[in-house]
C-alpha cells in the first residue's frame, strides 16, 4: 500500500471548489493491492482521472499508462511562452502519447494541462539540434504540422507507426530549423475564412488521425 503524504488542498483539483467532482471516502472494507493509495481510500479522490483509476496512487497509474503508451510523440516550439502547451499536454494524455517534447524554453503554463503533466512525461529540448539528434537515435520519423505550400495533406497521409508529431508556436509556426530536419509537412484541411486554427486544436486533430489510423478501438 502506498502511503502519500497529503497533499496541499486544491493541489490535484482543476476544477472550481463549488463544483464537488469525483468520490468521496471509500465505503465497506478497503479493497487489497498494492495500487491503492491510503490517503485516497480514507479521505476520497477529487483528482481529475478517469473512473478506471479511482483511488489508485498516483504511481500505479503512471505504471499502468507505460504499459499502454502508443508509439506516436508529440512536440511542440516553446520560443515565447506558448500559451498552447498546457493543452497539448492535457490531449496527449488523453490519447495515450508515449512523450511530449518541449522545444525551446523550459518554462511553460501549466494551467491548460489541468494536472495531467503528473501522468503525462515531458521532454525538454533546449534547442532545434539536440531535439533532431534524440529523435535521430530513436529512428523517429519527424513529421511537421503546419501550412507550407508543399505540405501534405494530413487527411490522406499514412502516418508511421512510430513517429514523432512536430507543431510550431501561436503565430509564427514551425521554425526553418524544424522544417529542414522533417520528413514531410503535414497540412489540415481548412474551409473558412481564417489563415490558421490554434496549435491546440491542431495537435488534437493530428493525434485522433493517427489514433484512427493505428489503434483497434473495437479492441
Amino acid at each position: 500500500m502506498t502511503h502519500n503524504q497529503p497533499e496541499p488542498a486544491g493541489a490535484d483539483r482543476p476544477f472550481p471548489e463549488d463544483r464537488e467532482v469525483g468520490v468521496g471516502p471509500w465505503e465497506g472494507p478497503w479493497p487489497e493491492g498494492e495500487h491503492w493509495d491510503e490517503q485516497l481510500l480514507r479521505h476520497g479522490d477529487r483528482r481529475n482521472v478517469v473512473d478506471e483509476y479511482r483511488y489508485w496512487s498516483h504511481e500505479a497509474i503512471v505504471t499502468d499508462l507505460d504499459a499502454r503508451r502508443h508509439d506516436f510523440h508529440i512536440a511542440i516550439e516553446n520560443w515565447q511562452h506558448d500559451f498552447n502547451i498546457g493543452t497539448v499536454v492535457r490531449t496527449a494524455n488523453a490519447f495515450l502519447a508515449r512523450e511530449v517534447h518541449i522545444i525551446g524554453k523550459r518554462r511553460w503554463n501549466r494551467r491548460g494541462a489541468m494536472v495531467t503533466d503528473k501522468y503525462q512525461h515531458v521532454r525538454h529540448h533546449p534547442t532545434v539540434e539536440d531535439f533532431a539528434a534524440w529523435a535521430a537515435e530513436e529512428d523517429l520519423p519527424v513529421l511537421g504540422v503546419d501550412l507550407f505550400p508543399d505540405s501534405l495533406p494530413l487527411e490522406t497521409y499514412q502516418l508511421p507507426r512510430r513517429c514523432v508529431l512536430v507543431f510550431g508556436q501561436e503565430g509564427p509556426g514551425l521554425s526553418e530549423q524544424i522544417r529542414a530536419c522533417a520528413q514531410d509537412t503535414l497540412s489540415i484541411a481548412q474551409f473558412g475564412s481564417t489563415r490558421s486554427i490554434n496549435a491546440g486544436v491542431a495537435a488534437g486533430i493530428a493525434m485522433h488521425a493517427w489514433i484512427r489510423q493505428h489503434v483497434d478501438l473495437g479492441g
